[in-house]
């Protein structure tokens, strides 16, 4: 295991490269970013699965939320306001009428510090009172752990105030390597029987459907386009995979395969939710790394997170983090080959 600290020399910026026999991944404490992944195929070619861009700076305000960490919350606020202990906070409208991933300037913005023990590399960030439009001053931990084959990611978070906190890496993933070929070819699992239904906008509604007979059934193994044209309300509405998906095992909840590679990836999570995104919106500028122009469909993201606007929706919502208590969170990805 190798660990070496690149400075970038603008903003306090950092990059920071664990390597070992199998994986090489970088990081930064801009917006806790996972900046590319290298891992062999089957044919002993190390190529980086993970989409992101050449110059740190275009990481700045990236509405695509390119590899980074989602906060204080992630996914839609429906209305762009919630009420806390009877008080109402709006917040950035920034996604039809719903606040998205926290406003514009979020968490995968800011500049962090950081400290690195063994294999392990930490991130700090305090957001202050009323910053995005949120009660309290948040302290956040966010933490990469490099194993032999597998980056554990924990999260950790205290308020001095009742608040709002859903953390979440937005990583584009695609096992081909570089984005050299789209996402459909690529094999998904998903231990989940329900969907959390969207509307037009793609914030949930508070209905759940059952996936059984529609093409939102992951439980068996299927490629992500053999069904993602199909005539279905909520396909349309995502313009493709956009959707909650309501974890039902405990373990290796998702598993995504690259056949022709023989990649694979295995998420575990503490979290009950994950967002199935098939990058439907996905394009412009900047452009990516190699000056490649990504487009829809170019990568997936597996976003690990609580049910989206928990705040709305749930009797008791996971998302509120109350004075005193920690917010504590897991999610690991485990790669191997399989060929």
């Amino acid at each position: 295991m190798s660990v070496e600290i690149l400075e970038y020399g603008k903003d306090e910026i950092v990059v920071i490269q664990m390597k070992n026999d199998f994986l090489t991944v970088r990081f930064t404490n801009l917006g806790c970013h996972i900046l590319s992944i290298l891992m062999p195929d089957c044919y002993g070619v190390k190529e980086d699965i993970v989409l992101g861009y050449e110059c740190i700076e275009d990481y700045y305000g990236d509405i695509n939320h390119m590899g980074g960490v989602i906060g204080r919350v992630a996914n839609r606020i429906s209305g762009g306001r919630f009420i806390l202990n009877g008080q109402k906070y709006p917040l950035e409208v920034n996604n039809g009428p719903n606040c998205l991933h926290g406003g514009d300037d979020g968490f995968d913005s800011r500049i962090y510090d950081y400290e690195v023990e063994g294999n392990k590399v930490i991130f700090t960030y305090v957001s202050k009172d009323m910053e995005q439009g949120f009660p309290g001053n948040l302290t956040v931990k966010i933490s990469y752990e490099l194993k032999e084959k597998s980056i554990l990611m924990k999260c950790y978070g205290v308020c001095d105030q009742d608040t709002l906190i859903n953390l979440t890496n937005h990583s584009y993933f695609n096992l081909a390597g570089n984005a050299k070929e789209k996402i459909y070819n690529h094999k998904l699992q998903v231990k989940a029987n329900q969907i959390a239904m969207i509307d037009e906008m793609g914030c949930t509604t508070g209905e759940f459907m059952d996936v059984d007979g529609t093409p939102f059934d992951f439980r068996e193994f299927h490629t992500v386009g053999e069904r993602i044209h199909e005539e279905h309300q909520q396909l349309k509405f995502g313009s493709g995979y956009d959707i909650p998906y309501i974890l039902s095992e405990e373990k290796n909840q998702i598993t995504l395969l690259h056949p022709e590679s023989g990649r694979e990836m295995i998420i575990s999570t503490s979290l009950p939710v994950t967002q199935v995104y098939s990058s439907n919106f996905l394009g412009g500028e900047p452009r990516g790394k190699d000056n490649v122009c990504y487009g829809g469909g170019d990568a997936i993201c597996l976003e690990t997170q609580y049910l989206p606007d928990s705040v709305h929706i749930e009797d008791e919502p996971k998302a509120i983090l109350r004075k005193g208590e920690e917010y504590v969170s897991s999610t690991e990805y485990k790669f191997s080959l399989v060929k």
